[in-house]
């Protein structure tokens, strides 16, 4: 990364990428086929759907059918995904100082937990007792 220009859409990748490595084996291994995607913003269904009054009040977002709630006997299983938005994502670590890479690790781990299953109440739980 260039420290004179803002981290690209491959950067912010780069550092998902780096994240992904640091997560146990053993649930990496119930992972599956899990993408990560890295866009600017939340499309518009999104935001709609998700009831945003801004697209960035989002850092990043799970799609999928959450580990408790996949059927072997689905006809067609989707692919999971993890969406990570560079722009509200830049704009929170310009606003907080946090490092941007545990910054990036920490959204990533937040969707993971998602298809995992966990609420954003369980995420918060979590992350709470680990403090």
């Amino acid at each position: 990364m260039n420290p004179r220009t803002p981290p690209t859409l491959a950067d912010i990748e780069e550092l998902a990428g780096r994240a992904l490595a640091t997560i146990p084996r053993r649930l990496k291994q119930q992972l599956g086929a899990l993408v990560i995607r890295v866009e600017e913003f939340p499309d518009e269904e999104t935001e709609e759907a998700m009831g945003l009054d801004s697209p960035f009040d989002i850092l990043g977002l799970y799609r999928g059918v959450s580990l408790p709630h996949k059927s072997v006997s689905d006809p067609r299983p989707n692919v999971d995904m993890v969406f990570l938005y560079r722009r509200p994502i830049l704009d929170y670590w310009c606003e907080t100082g946090e490092d941007l890479g545990h910054l990036v690790r920490h959204v990533l781990i937040h969707e993971i937990g998602h298809h995992f299953g966990f609420s954003d109440e369980d995420m918060e739980r979590i992350e709470g007792s680990l403090d």
